[in-house]
């Protein structure tokens, strides 16, 4: 992927005003990660590279990125597929109660990793690159704008300049077969708490996921999922 799906997440946090509230943790990595939901599916990526007019059309780009969760024992991720991406193939989404922050892993298509940590707000997520070349700071930045359209924007500057990042390129996203004025509508995916797309079934009850990530974490520990969603939803009365 150009890092399509993903760019754009982090800010370094300043002293909170006095009497302010500090944020609350979320209560697990599947809870910080809930704000990701609406990237589970497939998305059509058009990108572009900074430049003069031309420069822009010859290196402009089509990519699909694909979105699902993934639950490995405690390791709960958000997987990101780039199919003909143009810097990066793959993708794991992850938070860190630890560091208090994201982590975004992502691979190119030469086996090449790069990682890139930060933080979310306001529907903005930017991610300064943790392991940059030599001579360049990167950061990443995923704009969630609405339930079926989101923009990442690959940034960089001379290493240790006090001068702002400059845009390199940009993706946008938009999800495949949904018109852009629809509100998506339907029942809760039982594991993650997003858009339900597939049913699952147990013990004779019909319950809803919304990935394959999610559908095989349900049949391996169905009561666990069902007993949380009953509580979410007891809470939310």
């Amino acid at each position: 992927m150009t890092a399509a799906v993903l760019v754009a997440l982090l800010g370094v946090g300043s002293e909170p005003p006095a009497g302010a509230k500090p944020a609350a943790e979320p209560a697990s990595a599947r809870d910080a990660l809930r704000p990701f939901n609406l990237l589970v599916g497939s998305w059509k990526g058009t990108g572009t590279p900074e430049g003069t007019r031309d420069e822009r059309a010859a290196g402009l780009w089509t990519e699909t990125d694909t979105w699902g969760w993934q639950f490995k024992g405690q390791d709960v991720c958000l997987t990101a597929t780039f199919d003909k991406g143009k810097h990066y193939s793959r993708g794991e989404l992850r938070y860190s109660a630890e560091k208090r922050a994201y982590q975004l892993d992502l691979t190119a298509a030469d086996e090449t990793t790069a990682t890139f940590t930060g933080a979310l707000k306001d529907k903005v997520l930017t991610l300064d690159r943790a392991d940059p070349p030599a001579g360049e700071d990167q950061r990443l930045v995923v704009t969630l704008l609405h339930h079926n359209r989101h923009l990442v924007r690959f940034e960089a500057r001379p290493a240790g300049s006090k001068l702002g990042f400059v845009r390199k390129w940009q993706v946008g996203a938009t999800k495949e077969g949904v018109p852009f004025a629809d509100v998506p509508k339907g029942p809760e995916c039982v594991v993650s708490g997003g858009l339900g797309t597939m049913k699952v079934t147990h013990n004779g009850q019909d319950y809803y996921v919304c990935c394959s990530g999610c559908r095989d974490a349900f049949k391996e520990d169905p009561e666990k999922f069902i007993k949380e969603a009953a509580a979410k939803a007891k809470d939310k009365k």
